[in-house]
């Protein structure tokens, strides 16, 4: 993501944070793809000893409150200092910080696992491999990565939504790529899921893939 993009992506979500948190407050109880995909990450990061979870591109905190019910040691980060205040007003007692995917303030090895839930779907697919670089450069060996993201080809430039106007480019990925990817940065995949869109209207809905990668012990 280049500083240009950066800048609109973190001025977009200052500018929602507070409706965004709003309208998808209860969107996982109306998913149970991603509840499923969620519970199964979860169950593996307590099956392997726990440890630190990091949600990265957070947002509002939703996810990494689901996550902490199901009894992980989770934090959030995101790159928008409003989303992280929202984050932080919704979900008290956990842990959320201002921070870049492209650069985490991990150390390395240091985590569990990590999650970038629909986090990376601002980022072209040039800009992938970076990220999925930092993503293992964090994560401990036998660390869990989990992915969701659109699937497709191209992107679609978002002016308005959530009742703003916004500046934000949302991009699409083959699966096979997405693999691809991650295989490059040094992953192994252990479970993909590809739902079709399901939405009240299917036109208009994008197919969504979850993706569960390992760090090689």
């Amino acid at each position: 993501m280049t500083s240009h993009h950066s800048d609109a992506t973190r001025a977009s979500y200052d500018t929602v944070a507070a409706d965004y948190e709003k309208l998808l407050r209860d969107e996982l109880a109306n998913s149970p793809f991603e509840r499923a995909m969620l519970g199964v990450f979860a169950e593996r990061v307590l099956g392997a000893g726990g440890g630190r979870v990091a949600d990265l591109g957070c947002g509002p905190g939703r996810v990494t409150g689901h996550l902490a019910s199901l009894g992980l040691d989770i934090c959030g980060i995101d790159l928008s200092p409003e989303m992280v205040a929202v984050a932080r007003w919704a979900h008290p007692r956990l842990r959320f910080d201002v921070g870049t995917m492209t650069a985490l303030d991990f150390g390395d090895g240091s985590l569990a696992g990590a999650l970038a839930w629909y986090s990376t779907v601002h980022t072209p697919a040039a800009g992938l491999p970076p990220l999925f670089r930092e993503f293992h450069r964090v994560l401990a060996p036998g660390g869990l990565l989990a992915l969701a993201y659109k699937v497709g080809d191209g992107s679609v430039h978002l002016s308005h939504a959530y009742g703003h106007p916004l500046d934000l480019d949302v991009h699409r990925f083959p699966p096979g790529l997405v693999a691809e990817l991650l295989t490059d940065a040094g992953f192994v995949e252990s479970a993909r899921l590809v739902r079709e869109a399901d939405g009240p209207d299917t036109t208009a809905v994008t197919p969504q893939a979850y993706v569960l990668a390992r760090k090689p012990a």
